[in-house]
């Protein structure tokens, strides 16, 4: 068993909740991912925030190709670690 951790990175909070619910449909993952805001450097303006989708995947199930793919759909990627 692995304690595998994947972050998807996405271009702004909508984007984030939607693939959040999305995440939990198509994958059907345990626990409930975590939004993050990841303000960019020097920046303060909320609007200039990427946010990351972190979600944990203990047993090591998820793709991470197929998790790229998802976080695609909404114009962002997954993070490697």
């Amino acid at each position: 068993m692995s304690d595998e951790r994947h972050v998807l990175v996405l271009p702004d909070r909508d984007a984030a909740d939607e693939a959040a619910e999305a995440l939990k449909e198509r994958f059907a993952v345990a626990e409930e991912p975590q939004l993050v805001r990841d303000a960019l450097a020097g920046e303060d303006d909320a609007e200039d925030a990427q946010w990351l989708l972190v979600v944990e995947d203990p047993a090591g199930r998820l793709d991470p190709d197929e998790l790229d793919a998802f976080a695609g759909e909404w114009d962002g990627w997954r993070e490697e670690q």
